[in-house]
C-alpha cells in the first residue's frame, strides 16, 4: 500500500517539527504534559491539514500555545469548582437548619462526579431548566440526554450509597 499525498505531507510535516513542537510544549507546560500537548498539537494538524501553511512551524507553536491554554483553562475551570463545591460543603457543615447532613452529602457526592455528570444534573436541579432545554444546552437529543442524566443521577446514587446516606431529593425522572 502507498500513502496518499495528505499522509506523506503530514507524516514530512510530524518528523520535521515534532522535537520542536515538543521542547516549545517543555518550555511552557513542563516535561509531564508535553506529550499529551504535542500529541494533541498534531492532531489539529492532521485534522486540519488543508490549512497548514507551506512552512508549518509557526503555525504548529500557534496551535501548540492554544492546546496550552485551553489546558490551563480547564484546569483552572475544576480548582474552580472543586473550591465551590469545598465552600458549599462547609457552609452547609455550620448550617444548623434540618437536613445539612443530607446538604453536605449530596455536595460531596456531587465532587465527586465527573463535570459532565454535574452539569447533567444541575442543569434541571438547580438551574430550572427543562428536559429539552438542557438536552440544547448540552448539544445533544432529548431522548440522549434523558439516557446520560439517567445514568448520570445512577452515578450520583451510588456516590450517596458510598456515604450511606439516604436522601430524598429532586433525582426523580422529569417529564419530558
Amino acid at each position: 500500500m502507498t500513502e496518499s499525498d495528505p499522509e506523506r505531507r503530514f507524516t514530512a510535516i510530524y518528523d520535521e517539527h515534532r522535537a520542536q513542537v515538543y521542547a516549545y510544549a517543555v518550555s511552557r507546560a513542563g516535561r509531564q504534559f508535553a506529550d499529551d500537548i504535542v500529541g494533541d498539537t498534531f492532531l489539529v494538524a492532521w485534522r486540519r491539514l488543508d490549512v497548514v501553511p507551506p512552512r508549518p512551524l509557526p503555525w504548529l507553536l500557534g496551535v501548540a500555545r492554544n492546546v496550552i491554554r485551553e489546558r490551563y483553562r480547564d484546569e483552572a475551570r475544576q480548582a474552580s469548582l472543586a473550591a465551590e463545591l469545598r465552600a458549599w460543603v462547609t457552609e452547609a457543615g455550620d448550617d444548623p437548619a434540618d437536613g445539612v447532613a443530607e446538604r453536605v452529602a449530596v455536595l460531596a457526592a456531587l465532587g465527586a462526579l465527573t463535570e459532565h455528570d454535574r452539569e447533567l444534573i444541575t442543569l434541571v436541579a438547580w438551574q430550572g431548566l427543562r428536559p429539552r432545554q438542557a438536552a440544547q444546552v448540552v448539544g445533544c437529543s432529548v431522548a440522549t440526554y434523558f439516557v446520560r442524566l439517567h445514568r448520570a443521577r445512577k452515578r450520583l446514587r451510588e456516590a450517596l450509597d458510598a456515604r450511606q446516606v439516604e436522601i430524598t431529593l429532586p433525582l426523580q425522572e422529569h417529564t419530558r
